[in-house]
């Protein structure tokens, strides 16, 4: 990393991960990164979910540290990997459909079955939980714009659909 340019993209990176790792155990699991993947509307099947943490996954522990991550990404970072917050707030309104401000569970749920990823209950809780920094049972747009911050869905290589 010689350049300020590179330090920066390596921060940002550290950045998104630290918000992948919701439980702040200084990696990510499996649950971790599907939970983001479908709240930003990516479809990676289990399996692709599976085959892409065991590609990253160099020590085989299961989880994907922060070194195992930068190993993973080529060294052009795209600079696009966080998301335009007016692209953000549009999403989150999509999400948002009584427009009060949070997204609730059953909102995602909807959400998440016209996206033609319908999901079961305990993945929905799972990825309320997930996202829901201060326990209230919803998502602001905070913690949706942290969630998505830490997206890197372009990093990964996963397909948008």
């Amino acid at each position: 990393m010689s350049s300020v340019h590179e330090v920066d993209r390596l921060n940002q990176l550290r950045d998104i991960f630290s918000r992948f790792d919701m439980d702040s155990d200084g990696s990510l699991t499996q649950l971790e990164l599907a939970a983001l993947l479908r709240s930003i509307g990516l479809k990676p099947s289990g399996d692709q979910i599976h085959a892409l943490l065991s590609n990253i996954d160099s020590n085989n522990n299961g989880a994907v540290e922060f070194d195992e991550l930068v190993n993973a990404i080529t060294p052009d970072i795209n600079q696009d990997i966080l998301i335009n917050q007016e692209q953000l707030l549009e999403v989150f309104r999509s999400f948002d459909r009584d427009g009060n401000g949070y997204i609730t569970l059953a909102e995602l749920a909807g959400s998440m079955a016209k996206m033609g990823q319908p999901l079961t209950y305990r993945e929905l809780t799972e990825m309320i939980q997930e996202a829901d920094i201060d326990g209230d049972g919803v998502i602001s747009f905070q913690e949706f714009a942290s969630v998505m911050a830490k997206s890197a869905a372009d990093v990964l290589g996963l397909p948008l659909s």
